[in-house]
C-alpha cells in the first residue's frame, strides 16, 4: 500500500510539472503571437496606418468594435492582447482606448448565458440572472462615465502616459526595460515570417491572422492549464473571501482571475452559487469587480513581448485597461448612489425576465447585436 501511494504521489507530481512546463510554453507562445501581430501590422500597413484606422478613430465606433469582437470571441484577454499587438504596430493609443472599454462590456455575455441554465426554476433564475447582469450594468455604467471623460479630457490617455513616462528615453520612445524579450521572441517570429515574404506586403496580413489565431489558442490553453493547477487554491480563496467585506471580495476576485486567467470563468462561477441561494447578489458584486481588475494581467504580460519605437505605447494601452477598471471600481463602488445603480438595474431586469423570457432575448439582442451593429453602420 505504501509503495502504491508513493508511486501515485510521484506520478501526480510529475504530471503537475508537465502542466507547469506546458503553461510556460503557452505564455511564450502568447508573447510570440503578440510580436507577430505587431510585426505583421508594421509590415502590411506601414505609412497607410492612418487611413486604415480612420473608421475606428471615432470613439463610439471603436467602443463597438471592442464590444462585438469580445462578444464573438468570448475573451477580453484575447481581444486586449490583440489590441496591444496592434498598438505596438502603430495603432494610435487614443484610437485603441475605446476598443479596450468595449472589450469590458463584451466579456459579460458569458455569465449572462450561464444564468439561462437556471431558467426552469423561476426563483433560481431571478437570482442567477441578476447576479450575471450586475456585471453587465457595472461595465455599461463605467463606459457611460469614462468614455465622455476620455473624449473631452483624455483622462486615461494622460494617466497611462504619466505611468509609462519612466520608461521613456531622453531621445526616443523605446523602452530599455522591455528589450530583453526581443531576443527570445524574434527568432520564432522570423521563422514564421520567412515563408510569407514571397507574398510581399500581403504577407503581413497573413502574419497578423496567424498571430491572432495563436493568441486565441495560447490564452485558451493557458486558462485550462491554470484552472487545472489552481482550482483548489482558487476555491479556498473564494470560500475565505466572500462575505468578509467588499475589500476582501474585490481582492479575492482579482486574485482568482489572475490564477485562472479568465474573468468570464470567475464571474460564471458565481452565477450558480447565487442561483442556488448559497450567496447573494450583493455578496458577489465586489468579487465581480475584482475579476475586471484581474483580467488585465494578460494584456500587461503581452506588452512585454514588444520592442522598438512603439513598445512604450503597447505598455501604455495595457495600463489603460488596468487604470480604467481600477478607477471604475473606486468611483462607482466608492460612491453609494452609483454603487446601487447596477444592482437596481440587474434586479429590475431579472424580475422582468422572470415574468417574460422574451425579455432575455430582447436584452441580449439589443446590447450585443442591435445597438453595436446600428452604431457601426451609422458611423461607417
Amino acid at each position: 500500500m505504501t509503495t502504491q501511494a508513493t508511486t501515485a504521489a510521484s506520478k501526480f507530481s510529475s504530471m503537475r510539472w508537465v502542466r507547469w512546463a506546458n503553461l510556460a510554453f503557452m505564455l511564450y507562445l502568447l508573447l510570440v503571437a503578440v510580436s507577430m501581430v505587431s510585426g505583421g501590422f508594421k509590415w502590411s500597413v506601414g505609412e497607410q496606418a492612418k487611413t486604415l484606422f480612420e473608421f475606428a478613430s471615432h470613439p463610439v465606433a471603436g467602443l463597438m468594435i471592442g464590444l462585438i469582437a469580445t462578444a464573438l470571441i468570448q475573451s477580453s484577454s484575447t481581444v486586449t492582447s490583440i489590441i496591444v499587438g496592434l498598438v505596438a504596430g502603430g495603432l494610435p493609443v487614443e484610437t485603441a482606448i475605446p476598443m479596450v472599454m468595449g472589450a469590458n462590456i463584451g466579456t459579460t455575455l458569458t455569465n449572462t448565458l450561464v444564468s439561462l441554465g437556471h431558467a426552469r426554476c423561476k426563483e433560481e433564475f431571478r437570482r442567477a440572472f441578476a447576479s450575471a447582469t450586475v456585471h453587465d450594468f457595472f461595465n455599461l455604467l463605467a463606459v457611460a462615465i469614462f468614455l465622455p471623460l476620455e473624449m473631452m479630457f483624455g483622462v486615461l490617455d494622460k494617466l497611462s502616459g504619466w505611468l509609462v513616462s519612466p520608461f521613456l528615453k531622453a531621445g526616443d520612445m523605446s523602452m530599455d526595460g522591455m528589450d530583453f524579450m526581443k531576443p527570445l521572441t524574434q527568432p520564432a517570429v522570423d521563422l514564421v515570417k520567412g515563408p510569407l515574404e514571397v507574398f510581399g506586403h500581403n504577407g503581413g496580413f497573413g502574419l497578423i491572422i496567424l498571430g491572432i489565431a495563436l493568441i486565441f489558442i495560447s490564452i485558451t490553453l493557458m486558462g485550462r492549464l491554470m484552472r487545472g493547477l489552481m482550482v483548489g487554491r482558487a476555491r479556498d480563496i473564494l470560500k475565505n473571501a466572500i462575505g468578509r467585506g467588499p475589500l476582501h471580495g474585490i481582492a479575492s476576485g482579482t486574485a482568482v482571475t489572475v490564477l485562472v486567467q479568465s474573468s468570464s470563468t470567475t464571474t460564471s462561477l458565481m452565477v450558480p452559487l447565487v442561483g442556488t441561494g448559497v450567496l447573494t447578489v450583493r455578496e458577489v458584486y465586489p468579487f465581480t469587480l475584482g475579476a475586471n481588475i484581474g483580467t488585465c494581467i494578460t494584456a500587461l504580460l503581452a506588452a512585454t513581448a514588444v520592442s522598438g519605437d512603439h513598445s512604450v505605447f503597447a505598455l501604455q494601452i495595457a495600463l489603460v485597461h488596468f487604470c480604467f477598471n481600477v478607477l471604475a471600481t473606486v468611483l462607482i463602488y466608492g460612491v453609494p448612489f452609483l454603487r446601487e445603480i447596477p444592482l437596481k438595474c440587474a434586479f429590475f431586469l431579472s424580475d422582468l425576465a422572470t415574468k417574460n423570457k422574451a425579455a432575455v432575448a430582447g436584452y441580449l439582442g439589443l446590447v450585443f447585436i442591435a445597438i453595436p451593429g446600428s452604431i457601426l453602420a451609422f458611423t461607417a
